[in-house]
């Protein structure tokens, strides 16, 4: 020890000395302008290269990549220099006397310029930053994570320890652009009570940073991104920044924000319009696969049909350049744009099929599930393919990897799994979380269902396997003590399996752990139910007590979450008044910061309760944001955008017939004309029995209707029209097919052919409701036959509703019990 001390002050005197006279060199490498020149300057001073000089070189080496398109043949070529080993061999023997900054420097640069495996450069680095940790300052060591994360060692002993100094002086961290580089590093080690820490902290940082520092917002949202928290305040900051710097934002850039927002699940229809814009500008400006593929993946599922039609064929045109990778991108984005150009997609699948053996795992299971989408066939790639998985399945032992193989292996056209492969699965579902096991279960139920020897032996061992992932799902509920680790597992289940056979369970969990229920997760617990039809009073109260306490500290973004399970299945909670006031309120305040879409759906939820806030209303059926929302709905994908259109039509519906006052005109009558001249449909075994009975009870066919269209457009199963004494009255002519609905005869003020009744008279409309009209665990109407039943009674009909429980019970089994029936519904009388 007393002779490391007695040297050390003779180093420090030697480092000096070299920083002085190093500076003539640095002056010469900064004006070189290609490798050659640098590589020449290292051939002759080698002898006397400081470590400064070393840092230096690196960084113009790097920065000479940095400039070019093609970089991993660049940096091979580097590597192929002469001379560059003779720098990486003087690198090493400066080590010792490099300060802390050149240190972590020079690894970050080696790094880039020879990515090996085991550079044994970056190893000595690596060992003498692990021996310095403690030592370093905010910027160091942020820049020394960062080189962590580049050799993935996001898990290792060290990169805790950079996580455990965070952790101990994030109190004094006042250097946001450093802290958003370590966050991003040790996000996968952070608990949830650290990572709440970190979040308030860049909060209070955030308005420290200029504008400017978009590097800066973007590694905050991908922190976000790693640990799924969509945590709304910080989104929307982050995202004006984007905003701002939009004219400056590469395809780098605004490709990685756009795939960060969509896992985050947040819409910024501002952002999204710009880069639309700003992307659409950038397709004559790449020529080679490195950025058109980038592009083509960021712009084309929201290009236009021009830029979709350029997008297609230049790519095209590039695609026997592709890499393995390129062509997966592409393919996956022809998915997301719904693509059917058959040329295309044969051509990436053949690339596809070059590389299969290159790919992993997920990787298979996405080309999979991609080809299956855009309806490519070809015996030859999918047998190959089911080799690949099956190859992959003998030799993996983790059940998230093995759940995806079998998954895709299921998805393949006449695949199944013998004996040996369900034992293997077998081993792991002790293993297993709960995605694990809906993966397993969703795979076997598609077995079953498409196999054709039904009662074979295989089958036999999946029915026997079912029972088992049935146990190990209920087991793993059961033993859940924490509401927010159960939430990660739960937050993505879906399928048939899962609603069979785990939803009880699952409510049941939720209940038990409901005094967890808090501002953070009220949301999604409350989006999750609505997805599962099930209603539970004591969860939903729980849900509206929580927003009262706490309105303050949730997100108007997440309103619609929390109101939507209510709405959907009907229920007003105890404290319903002061409930819906205050999310009401809430959302008053913030209108002008939702987007359309958000508030037309938000604006139906409410109207299906009953409720119709004046102030919302007034903000959604104005010319201004009527323009603003088909603007946007462009960028929709088909489906979503539908979904949209549909529900303002059914808010305008609502309004006009529940809220006249607010003199809100109809304007979707040609919306209607064309979505029900779409959608004729045909009726089910049921409406045909029905309308059958319905003839024979009210005297012949001319005396029922069968699919009207009311005012508005609703649609009627079946409508009659009694007189005072409640006797039928017939109609005129009717050409009815029961196997066909009739054609629909429209008027441009959508009135019922001859609507006008004698006086006395009533019109009844009966509705047969099937399972989808009630909540899965009880026979309670849910709030959209609930709307339509009282727009009915406003529109003057007699509304009789024939449950499905009741029409397919035993006391209905035959025919006569069930004329019995409808002479009571429609009568009041039994027998005739």
């Amino acid at each position: 020890m007393l002779r490391l001390r007695a040297i050390y002050p003779c180093s420090w005197r030697v480092f000096q000395f070299r920083t002085c006279s190093c500076k003539p060199l640095i002056s010469q490498m900064i004006k070189c302008t290609d490798e050659e020149q640098v590589f020449d300057l290292i051939k002759k001073n080698k002898a006397t290269f400081s470590e400064k000089q070393v840092e230096c070189a690196f960084n113009i080496l790097w920065q000479f990549q940095q400039q070019r398109t093609s970089f991993l043949k660049n940096v091979d070529c580097i590597r192929d220099y002469p001379h560059f080993l003779t720098l990486h061999n003087l690198a090493t023997s400066q080590i010792e006397f490099m300060d802390d900054d050149t240190l972590v420097n020079v690894l970050y640069f080696i790094q880039q310029c020879a990515p090996e495996a085991h550079d044994l450069l970056v190893e000595a680095l690596v060992i003498e930053s692990w021996r310095r940790l403690e030592r370093f300052d905010i910027n160091v060591l942020s820049k020394f994570s960062s080189c962590l994360a580049n050799q993935l060692l996001y898990y290792s002993p060290l990169m805790g320890k950079i996580a455990d100094i965070v952790h101990r002086n994030l109190e004094t961290i006042d250097d946001l652009r450093s802290l958003s580089v370590l966050m991003v590093s040790i996000s996968s080690l952070t608990s949830q009570r650290f990572q709440q820490q970190l979040v308030n902290k860049t909060e209070h940082l955030f308005d420290t940073i200029d504008s400017s520092q978009v590097n800066v917002a973007r590694r905050i949202v991908q922190f976000l991104r790693n640990i799924k928290y969509s945590y709304y305040p910080l989104l929307e900051r982050c995202n004006k920044v984007f905003l701002s710097n939009m004219n400056h934002l590469d395809l780098d850039c605004i490709s990685k924000i756009l795939s960060l927002y969509h896992s985050l699940q947040f819409h910024s229809f501002e952002f999204v319009k710009m880069a639309k814009k700003r992307l659409t500008e950038m397709i004559p400006l790449f020529d080679h696969p490195d950025g058109f593929v980038k592009l083509f993946v960021a712009l084309g599922p929201m290009a236009g049909p021009e830029e979709k039609k350029q997008l297609k064929s230049t790519i095209l045109l590039m695609s026997e350049e592709l890499t393995s990778q390129q062509a997966l991108a592409v393919m996956s984005a022809m998915e997301e744009m719904e693509s059917r150009n058959s040329h295309l997609i044969k051509k990436i699948a053949s690339i596809l099929h070059k590389h299969l053996d290159d790919y992993k795992p997920f990787e298979l299971l996405k080309i999979t599930q991609t080809l299956t989408f855009l309806h490519f066939q070809s015996k030859e790639l999918f047998v190959k393919l089911r080799e690949l998985l099956l190859r992959y399945l003998k030799i993996s032992v983790i059940p998230s990897e093995i759940a995806i193989l079998v998954y895709a292996l299921s998805i393949l056209p006449s695949s199944n799994l013998c004996e040996v492969e369900i034992s293997q699965i077998e081993a792991v579902l002790p293993q297993c979380d709960l995605n694990d096991l809906n993966g397993f279960a969703t795979s076997v139920l598609r077995w079953i269902h498409y196999d054709r020897k039904y009662l074979d032996s295989t089958t036999g061992k999946q029915l026997k396997l079912l029972q088992k992932l049935d146990h190990y799902g209920l087991q793993r509920l059961r033993n859940s003590n924490s509401l927010n680790l159960l939430w990660k597992e739960l937050k993505s289940l879906k399928g048939d399996w899962f609603t069979e056979s785990l939803l009880e369970e699952t409510v049941a969990t939720l209940l038990r752990l409901m005094d967890e229920i808090n501002s953070k997760n009220v949301a999604e617990i409350a989006s999750f139910i609505s997805r599962t039809n099930y209603l539970n009073t004591l969860l939903l109260d729980r849900i509206a007590s929580v927003v009262v306490q706490q309105i303050e500290k949730i997100h108007p973004f997440e309103i619609l979450g929390i109101i939507l399970p209510f709405s959907a299945l009907n229920y007003d909670p105890p404290q319903n008044d002061e409930f819906f006031r205050i999310c009401i309120q809430h959302l008053n305040s913030h209108l002008s910061g939702l987007e359309p879409p958000m508030l037309v759906f938000l604006g139906f939820s409410l109207a299906a309760l009953g409720y119709f806030p004046e102030d919302l209303l007034k903000a959604i059926f104005n010319i201004k944001f009527l323009s603003k929302m088909d603007s946007q709905l462009e960028l929709l994908c088909s489906s979503l955008n539908r979904r949209v259109q549909f529900r303002l039509m059914e808010l305008n519906r609502a309004v006009c017939l529940e809220c006249p006052e607010y003199q809100i005109p109809w304007f979707h009558d040609r919306f209607c004309q064309q979505q029900y001249n779409k959608d004729i449909g045909s009726m089910n075994g049921a409406q045909k029995q029905i309308y059958k009975m319905l003839a024979e009870v009210l005297g012949g066919t001319n005396c029922v209707k069968a699919s009207v269209l009311t005012p508005y457009y609703h649609r009627i199963d079946f409508e009659c029209v009694l007189d005072k004494k409640k006797k039928p009255l017939p109609y005129g002519s009717h050409n009815i097919t029961l196997g066909k609905l009739p054609e629909m005869h429209w008027e441009s003020n959508t009135q019922i052919t001859g609507s006008r009744l004698p006086p006395g008279a009533e019109r009844i409309a009966l509705q047969f409701l099937d399972s989808r009209a009630f909540c899965r665990n009880i026979p309670h109407l849910k709030g959209k036959s609930a709307m339509k039943k009282r727009h009915l009674e406003i529109l003057g009909y007699h509304i009789i509703q024939i449950p499905h429980f009741e029409w397919n019970s035993m006391a209905l089994s035959t025919k006569e019990a069930r004329m019995d029936y409808l002479r009571e519904r429609i009568f009041g009388e039994g027998k005739s």
